[in-house]
């Protein structure tokens, strides 16, 4: 995907429009279409960001890689930020699933039973929720409006809103993976755990009675 995109600079040239390319999970942007050739102002790798729905703004959304970089950027219309948002998604999915291995290695390596691995794809799914409610709500609007439904309008929402359901899907499947990997690791964890060998104590009434045998014996 690409196109153009607001993207804040700085409090002295605030906003500046920028073209953004998105290809292979990596986000780049430059000063313009034309300046393609010139060489990119920056990027950054879908997979190490989170994607941050802006909850006023309609058309703002945020990348961030906490402690490294982070991108305030804007489209021209809800619409497109959703569009943005549904394929940055895509692309984060499709990335993690290229690079996740096989259950069975992940249990002997515990890579992908990372606990933060799957709270990063539970934040991704309460994006999904977000777009989805959002992108309901423009049906809902179009199909009702006082001068007759705006089809045009309802068929872009319903275009992103399949995009939207599918991603969303994809990413409850992995989640349910890595939480099965987790499950499956933490088991075999547990079951080679070896207890340390148990010495045998003789009772102190056995010990009682030996003594005192000996003792009459003495006597």
């Amino acid at each position: 995907m690409e196109g153009v995109l607001w993207k804040w600079t700085n409090y002295w040239n605030g906003w500046q429009t920028r073209w953004f390319v998105l290809e292979n999970g990596v986000l780049t942007y430059y000063k313009s279409r034309e300046e393609v050739n010139k060489g990119c102002k920056g990027s950054i790798k879908v997979q190490a960001c989170e994607i941050i729905v802006h909850t006023i703004d309609m058309t703002r959304l945020d990348l961030d890689i906490p402690g490294e970089q982070h991108l305030y950027l804007k489209a021209a219309t809800p619409q497109e930020r959703q569009g943005w948002l549904v394929a940055l998604g895509s692309a984060k999915a499709c990335v993690q699933s290229r690079n996740k291995k096989d259950t069975s290695e992940s249990i002997r390596n515990n890579s992908d039973c990372n606990p933060d691995t799957l709270k990063t794809k539970k934040s991704e799914l309460r994006l999904y929720c977000d777009l989805l409610m959002q992108q309901v709500h423009v049906v809902k609007t179009a199909a009702n409006n006082e001068n007759g439904p705006e089809v045009q309008k309802m068929d872009e929402a319903t275009s992103l809103l399949t995009a939207t359901c599918d991603t969303f899907i994809k990413t409850l499947e992995e989640c349910m993976k890595l939480s099965s990997a987790n499950v499956l690791y933490e088991l075999s964890q547990h079951n080679e755990v070896t207890l340390p060998p148990t010495h045998i104590i003789p009772s102190t009434r056995k010990i009682s009675k030996t003594m005192v045998r000996m003792n009459s014996n003495d006597s």
